[in-house]
């Protein structure tokens, strides 16, 4: 199994056949030569072999054998300039600082400019593991939520990284302004997250959903709001914005788990300002971290 790399299943696809999503992320491959790879053991749900038309659902966990793309990326993904700020670049990864409002890859409900486009215009050489629509993509950030993300250059690099954050040792905290204030200085989110039965588009606190851990301290209070280090110990869909509205403090801006009238700009106000962890090839430790947006600046003035 240490050959096997853990894949996330967009959300979009809970429901479809494995082989149909799998097809997505690899459109230059052929169905039949991914049906084979399927059939023969390579792909596995929650551990086990399954059929092509195995059905997707919430909570299922897609391990396989990387199919190794020695084609050119998909021609239709254009490299555009969008001036991404890149924190650091070596042969192996590159650290880029992800601009609000920036939707990672492409994908069937966004079809738009990504920042797949623009690594592919800034950076010289992309892991093709994850199919010609995510080249060098290992996690993801929300369209609205910035900050650091890490881009894998070399197949190597993108396969012990995957495995690293599979296994929670790249940590991860962020800045979030949340409504409210705090009677303790910090604390811990221990609440299970699945999809909320309600509306497939969002995530709930679910006593049989996967297991979610939030770590927070305050940083500084305001009037009616509060500056939160957040640090994710698991990276379950919307595991923050989801945990700290539980706590009745949703992240200001945040139009699907806080109030119905947004203050400030739509849009939660979360930043990943820092990631540490293991460098996949030179195993140094490594930490990366930026400051507080102007985003969050201008609103901070506000608040105050």
């Amino acid at each position: 199994m240490n050959d096997f790399l853990t894949i996330e299943i967009d959300d979009e696809f809970l429901g479809e056949r494995l082989d149909h999503f799998l097809s997505s992320l690899y459109p230059e491959i052929s169905r039949n030569k991914i049906q084979n790879h399927i059939k023969e053991g390579n792909v596995l749900i929650n551990n086990t072999k399954v059929k092509t038309g195995f059905i997707l659902k919430d909570l299922d966990v897609l391990t396989m054998k990387p199919l190794i793309i020695e084609t050119k990326v998909n021609k239709e993904i254009i490299p555009t300039n969008l001036n991404l700020e890149i924190i650091y670049e070596d042969n192996d990864l590159a650290i880029i600082n992800k601009p609000k409002d920036l939707v990672v890859h492409p994908a069937p409900t966004h079809d738009g400019v990504t920042l797949v486009h623009g690594i592919l215009y800034q950076l010289n050489s992309l892991s093709s593991i994850n199919g010609s629509n995510r080249p060098g993509i290992i996690h993801r950030l929300d369209k609205d939520t910035s900050g650091l993300l890490i881009v894998a250059k070399t197949n190597e690099a993108h396969q012990i990284l995957a495995k690293d954050i599979s296994e929670h040792k790249v940590k991860r905290h962020y800045y979030a302004i949340v409504y409210g204030s705090f009677s303790e200085t910090s604390g811990t989110i221990n609440m299970p997250i699945g999809r909320d039965l309600s509306n497939r588009t969002k995530m709930a606190v679910d006593p049989k959903g996967r297991n979610a851990t939030t770590h927070f301290k305050v940083i500084e209070e305001y009037l009616n709001h509060s500056l939160l280090d957040v640090e994710l110990e698991t990276g379950r869909t919307h595991q923050i914005r989801v945990h700290l509205s539980e706590i009745n403090h949703p992240i200001l801006g945040d139009e699907v788990y806080g109030p119905r009238k947004v203050f400030g700009k739509i849009g939660q106000y979360l930043h990943a300002y820092k990631l540490s962890f293991i460098h996949p090839i030179t195993k140094k430790e490594v930490t990366f971290e930026t400051s507080l947006p102007n985003y969050f600046k201008d609103i901070i003035a506000q608040l105050t």
